[in-house]
């Protein structure tokens, strides 16, 4: 095992955070808040997986969002100004914080579930007054107060707030297993070397189920995603969800069209005839797209679980933590995963219950 020293002796951290997704980095920035000395670990670039394929709709609608869900969902809605600020001014970069709302349009199933709720469908007038090139063909439309971010930019000014507050970074680096000493966690083992720390946090993703010694239950599922240049830049403001497609504008003219949900395995190749078809469905949304030039197409991997909610908490191993399986909702729960996780690892009582999300519920 290789260990890295410096001036002859090793260097420790308090807590190793393994991932430098979007859901990693926000847990090391509030744990360097609160005093912690912080290593983060990645298998390639910070932001680069999961994070850098997200769509960025910030979905806070109980129609779509698990039971057991709703309460950290709402709750990360709510704060999620203030960590969009915090990062912007912290990093000097802009996240793209939109909160012109969503043009929501539900399948005939999520459309009965909406009756007797404190909301009431667009009028045609309305609905063209938002959004004067959408065409819905008479379909229910309801608006919802949702944001949207840019998940790429998110990802990146959290990297860089991160290393201004001193966390450490080891790219490139795939950790192998969680080293155990006497019954307690003691650091990792990576490819190159090992780090030596008292805490532990899985932050890994998709991946978080291959590093011993727990195999948690998480695995890869794939989203398919195309980018477009919208022709004028204003020719979408909301973000539009409907059952086979939705939209993303952003602030610079792009347009994200998506996703897919496959079980895939790590599969992240694009599909010809799966982009062709996300192109169909958002012509049909907006038949001024037609215009539009295809800038590029990709695929992530979120990571699922077997019940569809996080694994957040603390394991059966003393000093081990995990913060994954965030599925679709990784960019949403990143600042309420962030500060609950954070009271965790450091030893307090987190405002949020996470029983629902314990890793000891598989067992």
């Amino acid at each position: 095992m290789l260990v890295i020293f410096y001036n002859d002796e090793v260097k420790t951290w308090d807590v190793i955070v393994i991932g430098g997704g979007i859901i990693g980095l926000s847990l090391a920035i509030a744990l360097r808040k609160r005093g912690a000395k912080v290593l983060v670990i990645e298998r390639g670039e910070p932001g680069r997986e999961a994070s850098h394929a997200a769509g960025g709709m910030l979905v806070d609608c109980e129609l779509e969002t698990h039971p057991a869900l709703r309460g950290l969902a709402a709750a990360s809605a709510r704060i999620y100004p203030e960590f969009a600020r915090e990062l912007e001014l912290e990093s000097g970069e802009k996240v793209d914080l939109r909160d012109q709302g969503t043009i929501f349009a539900p399948s005939d199933e999520h459309q009965e579930r909406f009756y007797g709720k404190k909301v009431s469908a667009l009028r045609s007038d309305e609905l063209s007054r938002l959004e004067p090139q959408l065409v819905l063909d008479g379909r229910a439309a309801y608006f919802l107060n949702e944001r949207s971010v840019d998940p790429r930019a998110l990802s990146h000014a959290a990297w860089q707030t991160a290393k201004r507050r001193g966390v450490d970074f080891s790219s490139g680096d795939l950790v192998k297993e969680v080293n155990v000493s006497d019954g307690l966690v003691s650091g990792v083992t990576t490819n190159k070397t090992a780090f030596v720390a008292e805490k532990v946090v899985n932050c890994a993703g998709a991946w978080s189920g291959q590093i011993p010694p727990i195999r948690f239950p998480t695995r890869p599922v794939k989203g398919q995603m195309l980018c477009m240049a919208l022709p004028p830049r204003n020719l979408l403001q909301h973000v539009v969800r409907t059952p086979e497609v939705y939209l993303i504008p952003r602030s610079d003219g792009r347009l994200l069209v998506g996703a897919t949900v496959e079980e895939a395995g790590f599969d992240k190749r694009t599909d010809a005839d799966t982009m062709q078809r996300l192109h169909h469905a958002a012509l049909a949304l907006v038949p001024e797209l037609r215009h539009a030039k295809i800038l590029e197409n990709w695929a992530g991997l979120r990571p699922g679980t077997p019940d569809a909610l996080p694994i957040l908490g603390a394991t059966n191993l003393p000093g081990y933590f995990v913060a994954t399986g965030h599925f679709r909702d990784g960019i949403l729960l990143a600042p309420i995963t962030a500060q609950v996780m954070a009271d965790v690892v450091m030893g307090v009582e987190p405002e949020h219950s996470l029983a629902a999300f314990s890793p000891l519920r598989f067992g």
